[in-house]
């Protein structure tokens, strides 16, 4: 039988099913499984991969939460089967590094997408350069935002971004509301791509940036670039892996 690793989020209902699944099939601890089942939202996902990508481990999510866009639908039985005939995606994630007003450093990844966001009343001054090459002399936001493919139909989506096909090797930069230019619809970057955000008349229009919910305030500047040392491994039920759901999503 797999060596399983079954982890949960903390609502009653992800704890309920682990309760269960674990009298059922048993637990591994992490760092001696074959694969670790994630019970929860994507929320928890996302957490679960942030926490165990060290591992080089597949994670298979079921959904305990309430979109589940990166989970498996919850079944109690024959888990051992549906691992085993699982299909596996990977991807990499964003690397984020920060630089705040002070001086300080802030890095972090991101599974989802990288975004800057005006921490008070008045929109964003940023400058955006590509490959060190300024590419927007001034965009005037609420923010914007670097999504991987993986990462396209969750904020990115929200603010109007594309979706992405899952292994393009394509990031999507997205503006949130932006006011100047008014019409500025983004860009589609490879992925090989180095994104630096500047951040114009700091001390009035001051800026956060988050990277799959970790954040960083008071930023001057901000640097993205996909990170290919690291690979996340995520199993889906045969038919229902990331490709088709971001088809899917495009329909509905």
């Amino acid at each position: 039988m797999t060596k399983i690793a079954f982890l949960s989020s903390d609502t009653p209902t992800a704890r309920n099913a682990l309760d269960r699944l674990v009298a059922r099939y048993g637990n591994t601890p992490v760092d001696q499984a074959q694969v670790i089942v994630a019970l929860g939202g994507d929320g928890f996902m996302l957490q679960t991969l942030h926490a165990t990508e060290h591992l080089d481990l597949p994670v298979y999510g079921m959904n305990r939460g309430t979109v589940g866009f990166l989970m498996n639908e919850y079944h109690e039985e024959d888990l051992s089967f549906r691992l085993a005939a699982a299909e596996e995606e990977h991807f990499n994630p964003l690397s984020m590094t920060a630089w705040t007003h002070e001086g300080r450093i802030h890095r972090a990844l991101a599974i989802n997408e990288v975004s800057l966001l005006r921490q008070g009343p008045q929109a964003a001054r940023l400058r955006i350069s590509v490959d060190g090459r300024i590419r927007m002399h001034e965009l005037v936001c609420d923010g914007a935002l670097i999504a991987t493919p993986a990462g396209s139909t969750a904020y990115n989506y929200s603010a109007h971004g594309p979706i992405l096909p899952i292994g393009s090797d394509v990031l999507a930069l997205t503006a949130v509301a932006a006011f100047r230019p008014r019409r500025w619809r983004g860009a589609l970057l490879p992925k090989s791509a180095t994104i630096t955000f500047e951040v114009l008349d700091p001390g009035k229009r001051p800026v956060m940036a988050d990277a799959d919910g970790r954040s960083c305030r008071d930023v001057a500047k901000v640097e993205v670039r996909s990170e290919n040392g690291v690979t996340h491994r995520i199993l889906f039920d045969p038919g229902h892996g990331l490709e088709e759901r971001l088809i899917q999503e495009q329909f509905v």
